[in-house]
This record gives structure tokens, sequence and C-alpha cells, in this order.
């Protein structure tokens, strides 16, 4: 699983960093099947949550989210997120699937990010079940076929939807993200479907597989563990 690294919004120029929930809620699924998951991140070390994401912080927003509250007390997992592996320390051929999460940072970071545009891309090109999640899933927009047409081309996939931009953008009171990802994935002639704002939603064509947003992280491990067990 990969997970963001800390940035700086540069729309709203506060401390972002990845959500809470698109880690834990996969992570518990599947080290529960009895799989073996690395957490790391495109640049390695310390990792830092969304403070939203938070089930303790003030904003009361993921207050409800127990399942994170309880890997986030336990210090053997938090000592996960203290020092990750960078990406450049991960070897495919060691692993079974990749999962990005979301939150944040990614629509500050991944963009531009090549090493992990070509780990991901390792991954999928191998037939191994590859997986955004959310905001993660910006990361599919820059990455191409091997005859150079955008990777999401013509495949059903899903991601943090506009109706979702539109709640967060009405609640902070201004544009949140610099660009949305349905809009950028409908130019590059994906078939990008959604759910309802905020209710869990992930789908698979092929072996890509994408969740819509924070609540979607159980169907997403469920389409992995899926893929992986045919």
């Amino acid at each position: 699983m990969i997970v963001a690294n800390p940035a700086v919004s540069t729309t709203l120029g506060w401390p972002v960093g990845f959500w809470a929930s698109e880690l834990i809620h996969p992570y518990d699924t599947l080290t529960k099947a009895g799989y073996q998951v690395t957490i790391a991140s495109p640049n390695g070390g310390k990792v830092e949550l969304d403070s939203y994401s938070d089930p303790r912080d003030a904003s009361g927003y993921s207050k409800d989210d127990t399942l994170s509250l309880w890997y986030l007390n336990k210090p053997e997992f938090v000592r996960l997120l203290e020092n990750t592996p960078g990406i450049n320390a991960v070897n495919p051929e060691n692993f079974d699937a990749i999962i990005v999460a979301g939150g944040q940072s990614p629509m500050f970071s991944f963009r531009n990010h090549q090493p992990l545009q070509e780990l991901f891309l390792a991954f999928y090109s191998s037939g191994k079940p590859s997986a955004a999640l959310c905001h993660g899933t910006c990361l599919l927009l820059d990455l191409n076929s091997a005859d150079g047409t955008p990777l999401i081309r013509g495949k059903k996939m899903t991601g943090f939807a506009n109706s979702e931009e539109d709640f967060a953008d009405k609640v902070v009171g201004q544009k949140v993200m610099p660009f949305r990802i349905e809009d950028e994935a409908r130019k590059l002639g994906a078939n990008f479907v959604t759910a309802p704002a905020f209710q869990p939603f992930a789908v698979c064509d092929g072996n890509l597989i994408t969740g819509q947003q924070q609540h979607s992280g159980h169907e997403v491990a469920k389409l992995v563990l899926q893929a992986l067990q045919t």
C-alpha cells in the first residue's frame, strides 16, 4: 500500500497528508484475510494524516471512523507510519498487488512523481491487481499504455467525484483542489462512473481497480482479494 508524503495545499496553504480510512480500512481487510501488507510512500520517511481524517481531530469530521481510531491507538501500527520505506526500496516482484491510498496530498504530490508512476505501471503491466482510491486515482491521469495512449482511455473507473468536490468546496468556502479527477479522466476518454456522493463504491476493469472516496476502502480491498484468488 502506498500513502502520500506530507505536502502543502497550493490552493489553501495548509498542510495535507493521506486519508486515514483509505489506508486503514483496506489494511484491515487484507490483513484479516491473511495477507502481509507493507506501507510505503513515494519518498519514504514519516507520513501524516489529513487532519479531517483523524477521528481524534477537533473538527469531528471523522469521529465515527472507529476502525481507524482503533488502529491509531495501536503503537505497533503507528510505528509503521513513522518511517515508511520509499518506493525505491519496493521491488514489484516481491508483491502480489498494489493499492494507492488518497487524501489531499496526492493532488499536490503525485502528478509529476515519475518513480511512483513507473512503480504502478510495473504492477499493472505484469497483470497484478493495481488499485487506486479516491484522490489517489489522480496518479492514473498521467499513465500511458505501451502504445502511448492514456492508460484509462476506454476503461471503467471511479475516483473522487465532482459531486463530492462540490461538497468540499462549499464546506471550505472556496475551491479546494487544483483540478478535478472526474473532469480530467473524462477528457482522457475514461468511462468514469460514480455512486451517490460519499457512498461506498469501487469498480474493476481487468486488473485496474478504483474506489470513489474515503468510504470505499473495504470495497477496494474486496476487489483486490477477488482478483488475487482467481
